[in-house]
């Protein structure tokens, strides 16, 4: 039996040796969960990845109960046993009698509301919380395993192995997830802290920092019961468990960073430190941060190349690698943040155009609000719409999906390490201040260029795209209705607002945008 037809039996509720109403599934790139209500069933998938093997049935029984007896220290009331799954003629059953065709580990269902992704999306995570799980870790690094066998693990060559692991495991996915850029200079960053600072990392193992913790300590395995449950440590590899204890804390507080409470990330530390007497442990934050979130992007990365992984939580696992990415870089002090161009203006006053060299010149993909318009209507982008102002495919409630669709557009490729031009009116300022807003998220350079001519040309313009195929349906008439609702600069725009004439020369139009770019630090001086 195969590893999707034996999800497909442990989805029926008649599976399962106790009354179930429904089974909800989970799944990572490693791992299926199925939730009975009371309980919870996790099997392994048959996968060789490399760092883990679980291709065969001995192996899969083996880091089940390894999950089991590790996860007793500090998940006691979760963790409930090892059972087989069976195959009779009576048909797939957990913990029933018949050939053992795989292992489940078991454990009580805690409440998803708890969750620490749920709670930091409430805003109910508070200080105190943080606390809390300060309060069990302490003497949980203080009691774990450490000396010969796992000091090694803390070593530079051992840290050198697993980060060009790393970098060799995600180099498929340079230009799907991060920028070659971006790889390159995380890249330098790891090599130079790893050799600049092998004293520290020395000193780290003589002061017996180097522990066997919990190798995945990040909010989705942590449940805010009281007192907090800290649950799925990792089984599988030793070398990915036993770490410094920096290592274990960076990987929590770089997931709080990417929550957006990067305030509890630094009370995290703080608390630490205090409470455990570890003064050298900050020293080590930014490359482990960085370490941890390239690892979650690699991990991000593989789900999304999982095929068993499909539709929303493909596209999901794509974007989550991609801000994962771009956190490792920013740990790692990264100076090739990408370009975001807003290039708006008046129908027909050459938006396109210098969208189209903008192109050429630096390689920045353009985003078109028409080209967006029509696909979200249906419609090939080269057909013509004569809806009126305001009306039809130009609605504001159109409108306003085609502004959320354009800067998800641009999140994506941002995320990425890609500049990029979105090309619209944007005429309002609110419009103006979600790009501002894309930019912060994204750690993007910002720039608005708001082209500019006279009436004469866009007459010309207007009346030239009338006669050909394109994905613009500007006409004359529109024109003067545009200008009378056309929002003029607003906060968003301060400091950052080039005004640009296109109806002279091109060639001076181009070089007045690249000397703003420049002096806006956007390009480099040459």
């Amino acid at each position: 039996m195969d590893h999707d037809e034996l999800v497909s039996h442990l989805l029926d509720p008649r599976s399962y040796p106790h009354r179930v109403a429904r089974v909800d599934h989970r799944q990572t790139h490693i791992s299926d969960v199925f939730l009975t209500g009371r309980l919870a069933y996790k099997i392994n998938k048959p996968v060789n990845l490399g760092f883990l093997d679980f291709t065969s049935l001995a192996e899969r029984e083996l880091v089940c109960r390894e999950e089991d007896r590790l996860n007793h220290r500090l998940a006691p009331s979760v963790y409930l046993g090892v059972v087989p799954v069976t195959l009779s003629p009576g048909g797939v059953k957990v913990d029933g009698r018949g050939e053992v065709i795989d292992w489940a580990v078991v454990m009580r269902q805690m409440d998803e509301r708890l969750m620490g992704p749920a709670m930091i999306e409430r805003g109910e995570l508070k200080p105190g919380m943080i606390d809390g799980l300060v309060k069990a870790l302490v003497p949980f690094y203080q009691e774990a395993a450490t000396g010969p066998g796992i000091d090694d693990l803390g070593r530079v060559e051992a840290l050198r192995f697993n980060t060009d692991e790393n970098f060799e495991q995600t180099g498929a996915y340079v230009g799907l997830c991060l920028s070659a850029d971006r790889y390159r200079e995380i890249k330098e960053f790891n090599d130079r802290f790893l050799e600049e600072k092998a004293g520290l990392f020395r000193r780290r193992v003589k002061e017996g920092r180097i522990r066997e913790g919990h190798g995945d300590l990040h909010l989705g395995n942590i449940c805010f019961e009281e007192p907090p449950i800290i649950y799925d440590r990792i089984e599988f590899n030793l070398r990915f468990r036993c770490s410094d204890v920096a290592a274990d804390l960076a990987f929590l507080a770089m997931d709080l960073d990417f929550h957006g409470r990067p305030d509890l990330g630094r009370r995290l530390v703080e608390v630490f430190v205090r409470d455990s007497g570890d003064l050298l442990l900050p020293q080590l934050m930014s490359f482990y941060k960085c370490y941890r979130a390239y690892v979650r992007a690699k991990i991000q990365a593989l789900t999304f190349d999982d095929p068993a992984i499909r539709g929303p939580a493909k596209a999901e696992a794509l974007l989550l690698s991609k801000r994962y990415f771009a956190l490792a870089h920013r740990y790692a002090g990264g100076s090739s943040r990408p370009v975001l161009v807003i290039l708006h203006g008046l129908m027909g006053s050459g938006k396109s155009a210098l969208g189209r060299w903008l192109w050429g010149r630096f390689g920045w993909p353009v985003i078109l609000s028409d080209v967006v318009r029509k696909k979200l209507a249906g419609l090939p982008e080269t057909s013509r719409v004569e809806d009126g102002f305001g009306q039809g495919l130009y609605s504001p409630e159109v409108t306003e999906r085609v502004y959320r669709e354009l800067l998800d557009r641009g999140r994506d490729l941002l995320l990425a390490g890609e500049s990029l031009v979105l090309d619209a009116s944007f005429q309002r300022q609110d419009h103006r201040r979600a790009a501002q807003t894309l930019a912060q998220e994204t750690g993007a350079g910002l720039i608005f260029i708001k082209t500019l001519c006279g009436l004469e040309a866009q007459r010309r313009r207007l009346g030239a795209r009338g006669r050909k195929k394109g994905p613009s349906d500007g006409r004359l008439e529109l024109v003067e209705r545009q200008r009378e609702v056309f929002e003029p600069p607003g906060p968003a725009e301060a400091g950052r607002l080039i005004e640009v004439k296109t109806e002279g020369p091109k060639r001076e139009t181009r070089a007045r945008v690249e000397a703003e770019l420049k002096k806006h630090g956007l390009i480099p001086r040459s």
